[in-house]
């Protein structure tokens, strides 16, 4: 049995049954037979209903799917709405992909011995899908690794993190009461370790996707059946630099938000802010008053903005960090007490040593560096220093320097003007070098989830 708790308070609010290694060799087959019957295959305009009736439904258990989010994922409760939202689009935004999800023509006739012939492609379902999942947005993830194997027709085993099984499980419920058969959509509910990599690395399996740790994450994709596919999801310390242009009056709340939306625990979460010095001394000022007025409280509460972080020992390991950077000769602009076994008051820290964790280590935590700089070509340098790289920003009025640092910044995505945390769930999300392997986002999850069969026709 796995016992799921409030992440804010954790009380005990739900037990549920666990899977084991027989229930992974019956989900394992099941998927197999189911995928090796083309005949039963799905066809699109019938993935397309479910996806459709499927959004209606979440529709309707909205406030039920973001007050559980807020439970055990322990996000306030006003993101949560959010998170939920986006949830719904995502499936309308896979239903919708379909629509012009098609193969192309490959030219014939451009040479003699390619006469009379006409080829086209095809896209096919790559066949078993593997999703292993995070705990940080425990419903919208979920979706991100579910829905778009759902619409391409493969069958899929996701297994939530043991933190945050119930928005999983009400999903796939609802997947389920939408017409999907069973067997195309099954979960793997366990806190075996050796149980997930067998879920991951088995033969069966065509496509893993990963949403974790890196450590987690490079180590399956070491192991992987060799032909699998995979989508690695990691991490980083997403870099900010406000140039002396920024307009402060408009910078404040992003880099807030970007900061310490869900406690910082976002894998794109802003972390290192590189300030001119010119402008140091306000901008520091004016984030410290800010992030002073920030409400850390029980995430179901309707005006929360911070809540808990996952577990009582991640609590513990961001303040160990906090501590070590001060001891090192960072200086606490403000927060950083526990105020109770999972929150800490959200924290400005100073000039914090390179070599200090909370500068070359993803935090997960409700804390900012704050460094200064003189020149931009040295933030940037500073701030693609590491083996991570994700999203980044730039604030900048000048459109000369912005475009310089969006063109410098070692990012996938470089954002002006706007957070490091800012997504939508169609545009392309990707981790670079440690940071991750792939394209997230439901269109490019999609291609992911397919493979091309060329056919070539000789006319007579």
């Amino acid at each position: 049995m796995l016992n799921v708790v409030q992440a804010f308070d954790r009380v005990q609010f739900a037990e549920i049954d666990t899977n084991d290694a027989a229930a992974l060799e019956r989900k394992l087959h099941a998927a197999e037979r189911l995928f090796e019957d083309r005949d039963g295959w799905l066809k699109p305009h019938q993935r397309i209903a479910v996806l459709r009736k499927l959004a209606a439904l979440m529709e309707g258990k909205r406030d039920h799917l973001a007050m559980q989010i807020a439970r055990e994922g322990g996000k306030p409760l006003p993101d949560a709405i959010v998170e939920t939202s986006r949830a719904i689009d995502g499936v309308h935004n896979a239903a919708d992909e379909l629509r012009n999800f098609a193969g192309r023509e490959i030219p014939m006739g451009l040479s003699a011995a390619a006469e009379n012939r006409w080829a086209f492609t095809t896209k096919e379902p790559i066949g078993i899908v593997a999703a292993i999942s995070a705990f940080n947005h425990p419903l919208n993830l979920i979706v991100h690794q579910v829905v778009p194997a759902i619409a391409t027709g493969c069958p899929v085993i996701v297994k939530p993190a043991s933190a945050t099984p119930l928005s999983c499980l009400d999903f796939v419920a609802l997947v389920h009461e939408a017409g999907l058969p069973e067997h195309w959509c099954q979960t793997f509910v366990t806190q075996d370790n050796n149980l997930a990599e067998k879920l991951a690395t088995d033969s069966r399996v065509a496509f893993l996707s990963f949403i974790g740790s890196a450590r987690v994450g490079w180590s399956l994709h070491g192991k992987l059946a060799p032909g699998t596919r995979s989508a690695l999801e990691h991490g980083g310390a997403a870099p900010a630099i406000i140039d002396r242009s920024a307009d402060l009056d408009k910078v404040i709340e992003p880099i807030v938000k970007g900061g310490y939306y869900h406690a910082g625990q976002v894998c794109v979460s802003t972390q290192r802010i590189y300030v001119h010095d010119d402008i140091a001394d306000e901008f520091t000022q004016r984030l410290v008053a800010r992030v002073d007025k920030l409400r850390t409280a029980d995430p179901t509460l309707k005006d929360t903005e911070v809540g808990p972080l996952i577990q009582p020992r991640e609590a513990d390991r961001v303040a160990e960090w906090i501590a070590e950077a001060v001891s090192d000769g960072a200086v606490i602009a403000t927060g950083g007490e526990r105020l109770s076994e999972t929150t800490l008051r959200p924290a400005v820290l100073l000039d914090p040593a390179p070599d200090a964790k909370v500068s070359r280590l993803e935090v997960f935590g409700p804390v900012v560096a704050v460094s200064r700089y003189a020149d931009l070509d040295d933030a940037t340098r500073r701030a693609n220093a590491l083996p991570t790289a994700f999203q980044a920003s730039i604030f900048a009025q000048d459109i000369e320097i912005a475009m310089r640092a969006a063109n410098r910044l070692d990012a996938s995505a470089v954002m002006i003007n706007d957070p490091t945390a800012f997504r939508t769930d169609w545009m392309p999300f990707a981790g670079r070098r440690e940071s991750g392997y792939g394209t997230g986002g439901i269109p490019y999850t999609m291609r992911d989830m397919t493979q091309e069969k060329m056919i070539l026709m000789q006319k007579s």
